[in-house]
């Protein structure tokens, strides 16, 4: 059984909002190539997700340019999916679900910006079709909302998903697992 690592929207849409000043991790590209970089030297597909909503004129709308990944982000290599989004999850408007099937991947790591938001659907989904799941929570990251700080957020996703949804993660144990760096 294969392994994909789904990198979902980290992208220049949120870097554009003023939200992004409260970020947790405004570096979430290091921890995010790690995970490529660990990926691609295990053989594993990486698969990159761009939140778009079309027409809607704020910096999710294609034409404005800021649905493009961060510039700090290791760029996708060839034949390394780059799919557009509009819904909340990666599967939804997208065809992921049969490039993953085409490849044979029965387990996911995924990891992005809104932990809570796009990376925690996409995990809830993955699992419900059957796909073993691991949430990268170091490789995530969000913003205050509702009063609620971004750690935790964090800290309620991870126990939201931890052994009914997905296996929780670090990049770090990920990488002690592999018995290699990708940094």
């Amino acid at each position: 059984m294969r392994r994909a690592l789904i990198v979902i929207d980290v992208q220049e849409s949120f870097r554009a909002r003023p939200l992004w000043e409260q970020i947790a991790d405004p570096e979430i590209a290091e921890p995010v190539n790690r995970l490529v970089g660990l990926a691609r030297s295990a053989g594993d597909l990486v698969v990159w997700v761009l939140h778009t909503e079309p027409g809607s004129g704020d910096v999710f709308d294609p034409e404005l340019g800021h649905v493009r990944l961060l510039a700090e982000l290791r760029r996708p290599a060839a034949g390394e999916p780059v799919l557009h989004k509009t819904s909340h999850n990666a599967f939804t408007t997208t065809d992921l679900q049969r490039i993953l099937t085409a490849e044979g991947v029965g387990e996911l790591w995924v990891c992005g910006i809104r932990t809570e938001q796009c990376v925690e659907t996409t995990t809830r989904l993955g699992s419900d079709l059957g796909y073993r799941m691991v949430f990268v929570s170091d490789a995530t990251t969000t913003n205050p909302i509702g009063g609620l700080s971004a750690e935790a957020i964090i800290e309620r996703t991870e126990a939201v998903l931890r052994d009914r949804f997905a296996r929780i993660a670090t990049v770090a144990e990920l990488e002690a697992e592999s018995g290699a760096s990708a940094a």
